[in-house]
């Protein structure tokens, strides 16, 4: 493959003419209402449409660029994006708009790209880096929102919208020339890698997250300028540098949360994410004044931020077989996470005068997100110490507090002959061998009860019927009332230390 920095940084930039082709309407909406009135609500729709065919295509584009390479397939989405860049131009009405803005979505489906490519090219530890500096491209989104409204003060709107033919041109053409034509190409059928996952429960949880992190980075995104024109009487300029400093602060800080989640544990930095997520949702619920509104904000794009790049670093960690397909779902999510909420919020506002519940339930969603981080967390730990029994060199063995066997791990298998489930439901008397009374056993667990635990030489016998000398310890554990809950028994073959 050909050099992975010169690789990341073209598709960083690639990602970055992506999403300013994908924010086109929304960043030039103010301007545009003064020539094609529209209500609210048809403002509130021409701003999200552009995120429906963003999101969905993010799945296919996930797994075509597996398949085809970056280089390909970011070729073929500039390609694409010229017809509606071009019918922009020319829109006349609340249809033409949202026809375009349609068809606009492929520039943020391209985010599935990078994160589907990039990774074949470092090692696991940089995955969260990685592609936290290729999500720096969502600053194409700011690029617009600032620029755009500039432009179009003096060139007029639908020249502003032709100057990004050129810049799709030429980006068809430097992807032609320097994108990598040896890519590690990936040929799985989609439907098999769509079976191996779905119902794989941290697929969607990532996918809620995602939903939650990157949803709010793009309804801040798509909503910010014309609300904040239109609820605080800004100039549409003003708006657009306002919102284009929540873009670049919750992007630049994107490359942050991957290197934290490279670093430490990803569901605790998730934990502060979230947690600090719903206090900005509580805060924007109750911001009548400009300068409150704007710490909410902003402390909404510090979280979102950080807590996009965490979230994709988990990604390759769980599927590392299935990337292109689970970044192009999580991914997805995420992109539909930002189409719901601009309309939610101009409901809302209808019905009751005021955007309180609106906020309120963004800070909602992510307290139930910080909750499932919660369970997420311990699940974790479960599964790696349960990796550590099943990898362990003595043989375990866990009783209930009635002696019943509950469990074995596999090192008991090797040292004994029997399989777990020829164990589980009886008794350890199954490997007595005959060659201790009653007194020893007796005296074991009196020492139980006194010390808490026993360890000592002992005799079992083998499925086989062979007896051998072992040394074995038991561990009482107490329930949360001090009473014996279970016993876990690590037993081990000594017999060659006996010759």
């Amino acid at each position: 493959m050909n050099r992975p920095n010169l690789q990341l940084s073209l598709q960083s930039v690639s990602l970055i003419v992506g999403f300013m082709v994908w924010v086109l309407i929304s960043s030039l909406m103010p301007i545009i209402n003064e020539e094609i009135h529209l209500t609210a609500g048809q403002m509130s729709l021409v701003t999200a449409i552009p995120v429906i065919l963003g999101s969905v295509l993010r799945v296919p584009i996930g797994f075509y660029t597996n398949r085809f390479g970056a280089r390909t397939i970011f070729m073929i989405s500039f390609v694409i994006l010229l017809f509606p860049v071009f019918y922009m131009s020319i829109a006349k009405s609340f249809t033409d708009l949202i026809i375009s803005g349609l068809f606009l979505g492929v520039g943020g489906a391209t985010f599935s790209i990078g994160v589907t490519s990039l990774p074949k090219y470092y090692p696991k530890e940089k995955h969260g880096l990685v592609n936290g500096i290729y999500a720096v491209g969502n600053a194409g989104t700011a690029i617009s929102t600032f620029f755009a409204p500039m432009l179009a003060k003096s060139y007029g709107w639908e020249n502003t919208v032709r100057f990004y033919l050129v810049l799709l041109l030429a980006f068809i053409v430097i992807n032609f020339f320097i994108g990598d034509r040896k890519e590690k190409k990936v040929k799985v059928s989609m439907v098999a890698q769509i079976k191996s996952v779905y119902r794989n429960q941290t697929l969607w949880f990532l996918s809620f997250f995602y939903f939650i992190t990157f949803g709010a980075f793009v309804a801040f995104t798509v909503y910010l300028p014309n609300f904040l024109a239109s609820h605080f009487s800004l100039d549409p300029v003003d708006a657009g540098i306002r919102t284009a400093g929540f873009i670049v602060l919750a992007t630049l800080l994107r490359p942050l949360g991957g290197w934290l989640a490279d670093k430490f544990n990803p569901y605790v930095i998730l934990m502060i994410i979230f947690l600090g997520t719903s206090i900005s949702g509580v805060i924007l619920s109750f911001s009548p004044t400009i300068g409150l509104y704007t710490f909410g904000t902003l402390s909404v794009a510090v979280f979102v931020g950080i807590g996009n790049g965490t979230v994709f670093k988990l990604v390759p960690l769980h599927f590392s077989k299935q990337a292109g397909i689970v970044n192009g779902i999580v991914s997805a999510m995420g992109g539909l996470g930002g189409f719901f909420p601009p309309i939610v919020l101009t409901t809302v506002f209808n019905l009751t005068g005021h955007y309180a519940i609106g906020f309120m339930a963004l800070s909602e969603f992510a307290l139930v997100s910080f909750v499932i981080v919660i369970y997420m967390y311990y699940q974790d730990r479960l599964s790696i110490e349960g990796r550590i029994i099943e990898g362990a060199a003595e043989g375990i063995m866990v009783t209930n507090k009635h002696g019943v066997i509950r469990n074995v791990n596999p090192a008991f298998t090797r040292i004994t002959g029997f399989k777990e489930e020829e164990v589980r439901g009886k008794t350890p008397s199954v490997l007595k061998s005959g060659k201790h009374d009653e007194t020893f056993y007796q005296d074991m667990w009196e020492i139980m009860r006194e010390k808490g635990y026993w360890e000592g030489e002992i005799w079992n016998k083998r499925k086989n019927g062979e007896i051998y000398p072992g040394w074995l310890t038991i561990s009482q554990l107490n329930n949360s009332k001090g009473q014996p809950q279970y016993y876990v028994g690590m037993m081990s073959d000594i017999s060659q230390v006996k010759k």
